[in-house]
């Protein structure tokens, strides 16, 4: 089975790779251990396989002591939204090499501390956007109907056909917090169904269709009949709706979060349904969410009337799980395979062509050698005189930078590259080198 990104692999070298001696030297595919948490879709499990990686996959998340052990001599770790990776985490795992979150959050990484080692983190931010705004969109119309209710009802043998408080959703207003890759979804398939559509975000977005965005939360809030948010989770969103936003939505509104959990003031929400300021609620995401399937799970809003509770399954469907798989899995190889760092979401971003160059039509595959540094001046300019210095042949050079880093590449005559490799991890203020033979 082929990588999404196909390119042979070459290996860390054996400084990289845990061993003592610091010289480049091949190391074997089925030793390079990559460990996958959270019950990854498999797909991505047998393309690694399919590719000679040493694959470990574990059901559930790990924490404590057991993710240490599990980490310390992994080169790539996979998970999802429960494993948090501390800088705890992160030092005792000196041959990490990068970090896949398959998800679309990376608020569980510390991703600065990740930056800091030149370890890239990827995500995948678009797999499993149609699955979200599908369980958005049945969220709001169960709630206008009441639907929850009146099938556990009728499981208890209570025939109840009332229509009171049960509404169409074509003509109704959704107010949408957040008009990202969700968010504008959410908005097609509302006004699809005939809905108006209202939109709040902190910076200006394109309307899709008549959608139409609004200066501030509280004007949302005052004209929505059902509040749906697709925020992430920041210091600015955190009980982004609490008492004071319930009370500025309209009355007998209904409020849905299939975001992240820290979001919404879940004590503040209870005492709005109990008093019935809020008509319903639909929640996919918890402040403190159980590690896996049979652990415990309290909320303030357990057991009240018209309220949706779902155990964080908005991207859980087969088609965005095996999406999000194939999609990180992918950008995970490539960067261990060639160094490109695209759709890295913390260090600087670097596509890379693959290790070959051509006189006239023979080709002749390069060295190549990724250098991570502080992003301080004079690093390139020492590391172009270490190459004068040395006569190495640099068929290709890359550069890009942020505020905390630089990643340079370059590609090189094999017969140049030992050398150079060596002298590259003296020059000052270097994180990390990495050579691809």
């Amino acid at each position: 089975m082929a990588l999404p990104h196909p390119a042979p692999l070459r290996h860390p070298t054996a400084l990289e790779s845990g061993a003592t001696k610091a010289s480049p030297t091949s190391f074997p595919k089925d030793r390079i251990k990559i460990l996958l948490l959270e019950g990854v879709h498999p797909r991505g499990a047998d393309i690694l396989r399919a590719e000679g990686f040493h694959v470990e996959c574990h059901a559930k998340a790990l924490e404590g002591d057991a993710l240490l052990r599990a980490a310390s001599d992994a080169h790539v770790i996979g998970i999802r939204s429960k494993t948090t990776i501390t800088p705890e985490v992160l030092a005792a795992a000196p041959r990490l090499l990068t970090i896949g979150c398959f998800c679309i959050g990376t608020n569980q990484v510390c991703t600065r501390e990740a930056c800091d080692r030149g370890i890239p983190v990827f995500n995948s931010p678009f797999s499993n956007t149609r699955s979200v705004a599908e369980l958005t969109i049945a969220e709001v119309i169960s709630l206008n109907r009441s639907l929850v209710e009146k099938s556990v009802g009728l499981h208890r043998g209570d025939w109840d056909k009332s229509a009171t408080g049960a509404h169409e959703i074509r003509g109704r207003t959704l107010g949408i917090v957040g008009y990202g890759h969700i968010g504008s979804q959410v908005s097609v398939l509302a006004e699809a169904m005939g809905m108006r559509v209202l939109f709040y975000d902190v910076v200006p977005k394109l309307a899709l269709g008549n959608a139409k965005q609004v200066r501030t939360l509280g004007e949302l809030l005052a004209e929505s009949d059902t509040v749906t948010l697709h925020v992430p989770a920041t210091s600015s969103t955190d009980n982004l709706i609490g008492r004071g936003q319930i009370a500025q939505m309209r009355p007998g509104a209904f409020l849905i979060n299939n975001a992240r959990g820290t979001v919404v003031d879940l004590d503040a929400l209870a005492d709005g349904l109990r008093s019935g300021r809020i008509a319903g609620a639909a929640l996919d995401v918890f402040p403190v969410e159980p590690a896996g399937k049979g652990d415990s799970f309290v909320s303030p809003v357990q057991g009240l009337k018209n309220v949706i509770l779902t155990p964080h399954i908005g991207g859980s469907t087969e088609e965005a799980q095996e999406s999000i798989a194939v999609d990180v899995v992918g950008k995970l190889a490539r960067f261990v395979n060639n160094g490109s760092t695209t759709g890295s979401v913390n260090v600087p971003e670097v596509d890379l062509p693959e290790q070959v160059r051509t006189d006239g039509q023979i080709e002749h595959r390069t060295h190549r050698i990724l250098h991570f540094h502080r992003n301080v001046p004079g690093v390139l300019g020492h590391i172009n005189a270490i190459t004068a210095e040395l006569g190495v042949n640099v068929n290709a050079q890359y550069l890009r930078t942020n505020e905390q880093i630089g990643y340079v590449v370059l590609d090189v005559d094999p017969s140049d590259a030992p050398s150079l490799d060596d002298r590259l991890r003296t020059v000052s203020d270097t994180i990390r080198v990495r050579a691809l033979w």
